[in-house]
């Protein structure tokens, strides 16, 4: 059966510093077909690979996150039998790290608040964001994953209760962290040509990981998205940073709830919990009783350096 996947873009001129070069960058590889769905009177763009894959390109005037509001009746009644989803969009903040590829995924980890992921497609993406990256000769770029979050927060949107709502595995994809970085026409080639290849895997087994603790981008994690080992590679996913997990109270009971959440969002659950060594012992507490109730192992992220020796239970 043909795979479907559905790319949220916001190209009106002067809203997303990457949404609209990566739109050129589709535009000169590929021949669009226009469908009869409009959204922010764009209409909906259409394309399908050699072999049957099809692609769903939806141009918005607003980033879909900043006004998820109006935005998600659309992506429910237009957009929702779909395999996979992704918003391409721009990356900044302060202390933000510049010429990378960042992919996340969707989530507001304060109020527990998860949208749904897929470790084998956010690999997938990865992986070709490393591929194109190196063919483009962007040796100056890197490919790293971000913590779990929302830009509707951060936004002014007060609704995160929403998030899970939309069914589909989503994840933001990113060019940061600078203007320099975001015009970068390589950059943007390498980041449209890997969303076409987002159903092509490499083969390997994945582990899924559940990771907790650390910085917004922390090599912790993100320096291990490429391991691999006998014929496996890590799945990552959602990655909860400490400063959430203070302000969203998962010391207590109702974290770990939330932390319940969180892994059954995942498709195809977890084989391991990651917790980084720097969280204080009654969040550990909790991440332990994640992996008790799930079956799974919970270890230091050091260990991420060797699963060779992790105990894996599945």
């Amino acid at each position: 059966m043909a795979r479907k996947a559905v790319y949220y873009m916001a190209v009106k001129e002067g809203i997303d510093h990457v949404a609209a070069p990566v739109y050129s960058a589709l535009n000169s590889l590929l021949s669009f077909a226009e469908k009869s769905i409009e959204v922010d009177g764009y209409p909906v763009l259409e394309y399908i690979d050699d072999k049957g894959d099809l692609f769903w390109f939806v141009r918005t005037g607003k980033v879909v996150c900043h006004d998820y509001n109006r935005y998600l009746p659309a992506m429910l009644e237009n957009f929702s039998e779909f395999d996979v989803a992704g918003l391409i969009t721009w990356h900044e903040g302060e202390n933000a790290p510049d010429k990378v590829f960042s992919v996340h995924t969707t989530g507001d980890v304060d109020t527990g608040n998860f949208g749904p992921a897929s470790p084998r497609y956010m690999h997938n993406l990865l992986v070709w964001l490393e591929k194109n990256r190196l063919n483009e000769g962007l040796e100056d770029f890197s490919v790293t994953t971000e913590a779990t979050h929302w830009s509707g927060i951060m936004y002014g949107d007060s609704s995160p209760e929403l998030i899970p709502a939309y069914t589909v595995p989503i994840m933001d994809i990113e060019i940061g962290s600078t203007e320099e970085s975001w015009g970068d026409e390589k950059a943007a080639k390498v980041l449209a040509a890997s969303l076409l290849r987002i159903f092509d895997d490499d083969g390997l087994t994945l582990k899924n990981i559940l990771c907790a603790g650390g910085t917004h981008f922390d090599r912790a994690f993100s320096g291990e998205i490429f391991r691999t080992w006998e014929d496996k590679a890590y799945g990552f996913s959602h990655i909860i940073p400490n400063q959430w997990l203070v302000t969203g109270g998962y010391d207590v009971d109702r974290g770990l709830e939330k932390l319940k959440d969180c892994v059954d969002s995942i498709d195809g659950g977890i084989h391991g919990i990651a917790m980084h060594d720097g969280l204080k012992g009654a969040y550990k507490e909790k991440l332990r009783d994640l992996g008790k109730e799930y079956g799974v192992p919970v270890f230091k992220h050091q260990q991420l350096r060797k699963p060779e020796l992790i105990e894996w239970t599945k």
